[in-house]
């Protein structure tokens, strides 16, 4: 029985570059649904988060995008790489070092028309003093990320 444990967990440490791909939209672990629910069309349109509701949902990579009004949902379905976060939605910063991590959605930021999502005031802050940097690196990070 250990020898079998050991060789399942060997197994899966080196396959692990396969076996954890990264889902192209963010939608946390017990859920499909894309960015906690919020409205990602509301960011550029408001600069600010709002929670979107089930009556404006469209599906779209995999994922339930929510809305706050059938515009917003309109406006998404219309032109969903202009309003969709930058690296499916989870946090940019991570993303530029090269990993994943979950998004608080209040912490955000719209620069040259995409949206960048972060999981922490202190990432956050990290994030915003040094921003170019760090999407240069996650631009190149997220396609690799994609397919290991």
């Amino acid at each position: 029985m250990k020898k079998s444990l050991v060789s399942l967990l060997f197994a899966s440490v080196v396959y692990s570059n396969t076996v954890l791909a990264v889902d192209p939209v963010y939608t946390g672990f017990f859920s499909d649904t894309a960015i906690k629910g919020y409205d990602t069309v509301a960011y550029f349109t408001e600069n600010a988060p709002r929670e979107g509701v089930e009556a404006y949902s469209y599906e779209y990579k995999g994922a339930t995008w929510l809305f706050v009004s059938a515009e917003h949902r309109q406006l998404f379905i219309e032109n969903p790489d202009k309003y969709a976060p930058q690296y499916g939605g989870y946090c940019a910063y991570a993303v530029a070092k090269n990993a994943t991590a979950s998004i608080q959605p209040d912490l955000f930021t719209v620069l040259k028309g995409k949206l960048y999502l972060n999981n922490s005031p202190s990432i956050n802050q990290k994030w915003n003093a040094n921003k170019a940097a760090y999407i240069q690196s996650a631009d190149q990070n997220w396609p690799l990320l994609l397919t290991q």
